[in-house]
């Protein structure tokens, strides 16, 4: 298949997000001829050698990156880290017993009510009396809670754990936009899932890594698609996974891997963070709008000082190709979402049409 060349444009969207460019090649290839079979890989069996291939790879691709071993297992799962937030409480917290959670934003809001309906469920921190500008610290962890569940990043505020709580429990992490943009301590954690959208790969698939030890101790009968030992026994293959979005996060991982693993990105989205957040500390019209200490690496949050002036800004980020700045609903302004497909020279592009707009207006 001959490449495509395509007009430049300098993707900062939220999610579904920007993915590399090669990653988009080979699965656009896939979708004709996928491992030289001459069929398309949206219309072989998910039960054929080569599918199961790809399936177990992009399962042990994922311990790679996290550097865990045999007591953790990985899933592809569908219904997003949505669905997430009901099947964490449901296979975690036992009948009678409880789980703690950390309120950052409007995802682990949601993940909160969903636990309250499984059972016992405390907030024991939450950021949401200044509108989810920061991140809670310094909070108790209760010792008798089944798990403790915490949020990352938060894509719609632009705040982001630069630390993680040590506990005795279970702790439990939705990583969703901010995974294997850093190195973490993957062993720390009794599970940590993602939506695939922002980071990782397509939308369509969600990655669950449990650790087995806290499997099985509900105490509760359970359905057989929301059990996670079902979906492990099954190898993910329980029911027909989202064949083609686990591809694509394979490729998006090998990519990863070929240009040198979480150490290599995690410089590279320091420099994108930092390019973008100097000039909106620098610059006379803009201003950040969480606490500096908590500022996420992936999702940078700002605002003009004249609003009024939105306009004119918006003619020139639009002029110079930049598409998906545009803040959530919630905050408004602007979200440059720095995802580990997006180039330094995507943000270099935005922080010049940041100056030559100071140039014009200040």
């Amino acid at each position: 298949m001959a490449t495509t060349t395509l007009t430049k444009v300098h993707n900062f969207s939220a999610g579904p997000g920007i993915l590399p460019a090669e990653v988009l090649q080979k699965s656009a290839e896939a979708c004709i001829n996928f491992d030289n079979l001459n069929l398309s890989l949206l219309e072989i069996s998910h039960r054929s050698k080569n599918y199961e291939k790809v399936m177990e790879e992009a399962r042990a691709t994922v311990k790679e990156l996290f550097e865990v071993g045999n007591d953790y297992e990985v899933m592809y799962l569908g219904g997003g880290a949505s669905l997430q937030f009901a099947m964490i409480p449901y296979n975690l917290m036992r009948e009678g017993g409880s789980a703690a959670y950390v309120n950052t934003g409007v995802w682990a809001s949601k993940a909160i009510k969903e636990a309250k309906i499984i059972g016992n469920t405390n907030v024991i921190a939450s950021s949401e009396d200044k509108k989810f500008t920061y991140i809670p610290k310094g909070y108790v962890i209760p010792k008798d809670a089944d798990y403790l569940h915490i949020t990352s990043n938060n894509t719609i505020y632009g705040t982001q754990m630069k630390s993680f709580p040590k506990c005795d429990i279970p702790l439990v992490c939705d990583m969703s936009s901010d995974i294997f943009s850093r190195k973490v301590n993957a062993k720390d954690f009794s599970l940590i899932y993602a939506g695939a959208q922002k980071n990782m790969g397509p939308a369509g698939s969600t990655m669950v890594m449990v650790k087995k030890d806290v499997l099985g101790k509900t105490g509760r009968k359970m359905l057989s698609m929301l059990d996670y030992q079902v979906h492990i026994k099954g190898e993910s293959m329980y029911n027909t996974p989202p064949v083609f979005p686990i591809y694509v996060t394979l490729l998006t991982m090998q990519w990863l891997k070929k240009n040198g693993g979480i150490a290599w990105i995690e410089k590279v989205n320091q420099q994108k963070a930092d390019a973008i957040y100097n000039e909106i500390d620098r610059n006379s019209l803009f201003y950040g709008t969480v606490e500096k200490e908590d500022r996420s690496n992936m999702n940078v949050c700002f605002l003009l000082k004249k609003p009024e002036l939105e306009p004119e800004f918006d003619k020139l980020w639009k002029s110079a190709e930049i598409s998906g700045i545009r803040g959530h609903r919630d905050v408004g302004g602007y979200r440059a979402s720095l995802y580990n497909a997006l180039p330094l020279e995507s943000v270099n592009v935005l922080v010049d049409v940041m100056k030559e707009f100071e140039k014009k207006f200040a």
